[in-house]
């Protein structure tokens, strides 16, 4: 599928803390934890633990969330399918998408079981 101007905007204006419950409610199914979800997520954005929570209870947008982020030097590491989108076809003018995808990729290898060293993706030496 290819992302569109209008398809980045809709997730760009959705509220971060709103989309948080229903991700920890997936992990929580498939016996993962808030403290391995909160460690995901740190892991890509750069934030600490304190600054998650903030902007889990303030109505914070995914446009804003991902601004202030510091995105991981291994998220090209990312790659596969999610939600339909092949995440490393994700067009460069779509950083906002790709990122927002890439965070539910490792939520998704989370939920299915995934060991955290793995997910965690470290350049091979």
């Amino acid at each position: 599928m290819k992302v569109t101007i209008e398809k980045e905007e809709k997730v760009a204006n959705m509220i971060f803390g709103t989309i948080y419950p229903l991700y920890l409610n997936r992990l929580e199914k498939n016996g993962r934890t808030k403290e391995e979800l909160d460690q995901v997520i740190r892991w890509f954005t750069g934030y600490d633990q304190k600054t998650l929570e903030k902007h889990i209870a303030n109505e914070i947008t995914f446009r804003s969330f991902f601004a202030k982020a510091k995105i991981h030097e291994n998220a090209h590491m990312i790659k596969g399918v999610v939600c339909g989108y092949r995440i490393e076809e994700i067009e460069e003018t779509f950083t906002l998408y790709k990122e927002c995808r890439q965070m539910e990729k490792l939520i998704d290898e989370l939920a299915r079981g995934r060991q955290m060293e793995r997910i965690l993706r470290k350049e091979k030496k």
